[in-house]
């Protein structure tokens, strides 16, 4: 099987909804159970491109047949998808305006993915907690309060250098048609705790309050009143989709399925992924 890792990049808030309420929060978004750090299912994204390749003469052959009239019409499809996991939050900062966080644990898991694709990662940083909570960020960072502390949302942090070589892997990888960006991604780049991304993950996201108005009255309707979890603009998860040979004849190899892929993407650069699309939430580059 050939294994390609992906990065999703959201380019507007993004929900993908856990389908329960969670305290306040009517609507939360999807999360690990183990870490409870969001996610979006690969079950999503895989509805989401089989929708993109609808009337593609290779659809059925990378995703499997939508209906079975009989068994013997019955394959998998070419593709398997893992779900995307966070890799990058953007959090508010005193400096910089906005800071773009990972953390040891996820950066960890991250490298063991690029290297099961073949791709070389980083060693992963440790960050020291020595005399309070720290960070770690580059030589050129813009996020430092003053000379050696960082405020981000509730944490202030003391800076340390350390983060350059997670900073350009990332921003060549998930930013890779778009140097300018690069450089302003690799400025306001930040490795905190595990901790303190934990904390983040969960205090950090974005919470909308959503009304439905009762047009007689010109008031909120009885009920009408509920909260939204979105993951804000700008963050990025990474996973990985696995391409095999094709199972219905068509005789596609495992490269070409992988290219098939690209091709369809390159034609669609941006997708829509998870509910409230009517009011822009959703919008992402999906980048291999």
């Amino acid at each position: 099987m050939l294994i390609q890792v992906f990065h999703l990049h959201a380019l507007s808030a993004l929900h993908v909804g856990a389908g329960q309420a969670l305290g306040v929060v009517d609507l939360p978004v999807a999360r690990a159970r183990a870490t409870n750090l969001p996610l979006v299912p690969g079950s999503a994204l895989k509805g989401v491109l089989r929708d993109e390749f609808a009337g593609n003469d290779c659809q059925k052959s990378l995703f499997g047949p939508e209906t079975i009239a009989e068994g013997t019409q019955a394959h998998a499809g070419a593709l398997a998808f893992g779900d995307a996991h966070l890799l990058l939050l953007p959090v508010r900062s005193f400096a910089g305006i906005s800071a773009f966080v990972t953390c040891p644990f996820v950066l960890a898991r991250y490298a063991e993915d690029l290297r099961r694709a073949g791709a070389a990662a980083a060693d992963v940083p440790a960050v020291a907690q020595v005399g309070g909570q720290s960070a770690l960020v580059t030589a050129e960072t813009c996020l430092r309060a003053t000379d050696d502390q960082l405020v981000l949302e509730d944490l202030d942090l003391n800076a340390a250098p350390g983060a350059d070589d997670w900073a350009r892997a990332i921003a060549s990888r998930a930013h890779a048609d778009h140097p300018q960006w690069q450089i302003q991604f690799t400025q306001r780049f930040a490795i905190l705790s595990d901790d303190d991304f934990s904390f983040l993950a969960d205090t950090a996201t974005e919470v909308r309050a959503r009304i439905r108005i009762d047009d007689s009255r010109g008031v909120v309707q009885d009920g009408g009143l509920w909260y939204e979890e979105n993951l804000p603009a700008e963050t990025i998860l990474w996973g990985v989709i696995a391409a095999g040979p094709a199972r219905d004849g068509s005789k596609l190899g495992e490269r070409e399925v992988m290219n098939k892929v690209r091709e369809g993407l390159a034609a669609t650069p941006t997708l829509q992924i998870g509910g409230k699309a009517t009011i822009g939430r959703g919008l992402v580059r999906l980048v291999l």
